[in-house]
């Protein structure tokens, strides 16, 4: 527990995340400033010109700071995305259709396959956001002492789900469309015409899913539960488990009548001969209006699901009642939205300085000295990230931290930008559930406590860290095997370029 302790007393020094942006917004400054007076250049490799550090406490770097500000925070790609995307799933969340398909799901599960269940869900689960920590691990708690199962391993597993398992989805959600629109902003420092979009990790992220259902049941059985031995009930214990009442079931019923009908409607017109919705040479998911457009699709599935579910309910009356639901997602979106102010600002500033290029290219020149230039380097990258996500445990905010620096530099020695964000994602995702610094570790040891009053973090992570090795060794292997046959990590998307 020293190193533990160790992590917790660094990461409590370090500032909130705005505040830390706005040291490394200063840090740019100086930096941009002391490479202008050393005269530092470096040849683009695209342009063949030569490039110079330009600073920015300068008449020219003021200039840039007072026009640009805005259009920096505006034009910021994810801002768009994921306020979008968040009108639809935050309606569907706010209606409680996500919550109701959880809950009606675990507990319609029958006993043999309900820790794969539970895992299975629980990685689905972010989708409801911050919801699926407070469903999801509680309710496999009970789920297993109601099959006269430890109710801890249960816990655990949803834990592990939820948490470790956080960025792998087989649908397309918020973090993708973070992720996906900081990496674009920066690859574009390199390549002016390259995209990174939200479904450009869609097969790594849908095959995880699976893989780590199997992983995480593996742990949950033959690892944690034997390890917690028998569970001995309190005499004055009391617990129910959730009563989904005739009117959410029915509710359930029409919406995924809804959802069929409305997926059926968009299969039927990609099908059809010359579809407007496909590619020149009539692809689907690479390079046609389909992939392009794959936000309002996904917003219009959201969108048509929450409010069936609502209006069934009779939690939705009129469109008022809509607006209301999306206005208070967009109002739990405020915290991201100040954050990526200062994103935004931070991005635009070692990029107009050049310092993103200077650095792409002094880095990728040493990986190539030392022969590290393959893919250890990338799964070198995997390991550092796996440290700094211990310390910083915003995803968003250690990706615009480590995106600026590894994407020009991976990009330099011939790696598609989708696949270092994999790289990123599979480590970022599992330390979540191991760092004191994750305020939803508070969360499930509340819930812990309720099986176990002695327990603590040390209980905690013991329970937690078999899945988080286990997940990161099996998405290392993942990565490799994908890298090695050349397998796409998304539509059209390999590891080189």
């Amino acid at each position: 527990m020293s190193f533990l302790g160790w992590v917790e007393r660094t990461g409590n020094r370090i500032p909130h995340p705005f505040t830390l942006f706005l040291y490394l917004i200063g840090f740019v400054f100086v930096v941009s400033w002391v490479g202008s007076l050393l005269g530092l250049a470096v040849v683009h490799p695209g342009t063949e010109k030569e490039i110079a550090i330009k600073s920015l406490i300068s008449s020219d770097g003021l200039h840039y700071i007072l026009e640009s500000m805005v259009t920096n925070f505006t034009e910021f790609k994810p801002l768009g995305l994921v306020l979008v995307m968040m009108l639809g799933i935050g309606l569907a969340n706010k209606v409680g259709l996500l919550e109701a398909a959880i809950k009606r799901t675990l507990t319609h599960t029958p006993k043999s396959v309900i820790t794969y269940a539970v895992l299975f869900i629980g990685i689905l689960g972010n989708l409801a956001s911050d919801a699926a920590y407070i469903v999801i691990p509680p309710l496999a708690a009970m789920i297993f002492r109601s099959f006269g199962r430890h109710p801890i391993a249960g816990l655990a597993a949803g834990i592990a789900g939820v948490g470790c398992g956080f960025t792998a989805n087989i649908f397309i959600g918020g973090t993708d469309a973070i992720l996906s629109g900081i990496t674009t902003e920066v690859a574009k420092v390199m390549d002016p015409d390259k995209i990174v979009t939200i479904t450009d990790n869609w097969y790594f992220m849908s095959l995880s899913v699976i893989v780590l259902t199997f992983v995480g049941g593996f742990i949950t059985e033959r690892v944690v539960e034997p390890r917690l031995g028998t569970y001995k009930e309190e005499e004055d214990f009391e617990e129910k488990l959730v009563d989904l009442n005739p009117s959410v079931k029915r509710a359930l019923r029409n919406t995924a009548m809804v959802a069929l009908l409305y997926i059926g409607m968009i299969a039927l017109v990609l099908f059809l001969p010359h579809s407007p919705l496909r590619g020149e040479d009539g692809g689907i998911l690479v390079d046609s209006p389909f992939r392009d457009g794959i936000i309002p699709f996904l917003l219009g599935f959201f969108v048509l699901t929450g409010v069936t579910y609502g209006v069934t309910l009779k939690k939705i009356s009129g469109v008022s009642d809509v607006v209301q639901y999306m206005t208070e997602s967009i109002k739990d979106m405020a915290g991201f939205i100040v954050l990526v102010f200062v994103i935004a600002q931070f991005i635009a500033y070692i990029n107009w300085s050049n310092l993103t290029v200077w650095i792409a290219v002094g880095g990728a020149d040493l990986l190539k000295s030392i022969q590290m230039d393959g893919f250890p380097s990338v799964i070198l990258f995997t390991l550092i990230t796996l440290i700094l996500s211990l310390l910083i445990t915003s995803g968003s905010a250690l990706w615009s931290v480590l995106a600026p620096i590894f994407i020009p530099m991976f990009m330099l020695l011939g790696y598609h930008p989708a696949f270092i964000q994999v790289a990123y994602r599979i480590a970022d995702s599992a330390t979540n559930m191991i760092t004191p610094l994750n305020p939803f570790v508070a969360v499930m040891l509340g819930f812990l406590a309720k099986y176990d009053k002695k327990a603590g973090l040390g209980t905690h992570v013991s329970l937690l860290l078999p899945y988080t090795v286990a997940f990161i060794v099996v998405w290392c292997l993942m990565l490799g095997i994908f890298a090695l046959f050349e397998i796409p990590v998304g539509p059209g998307v390999q590891m080189y370029l």
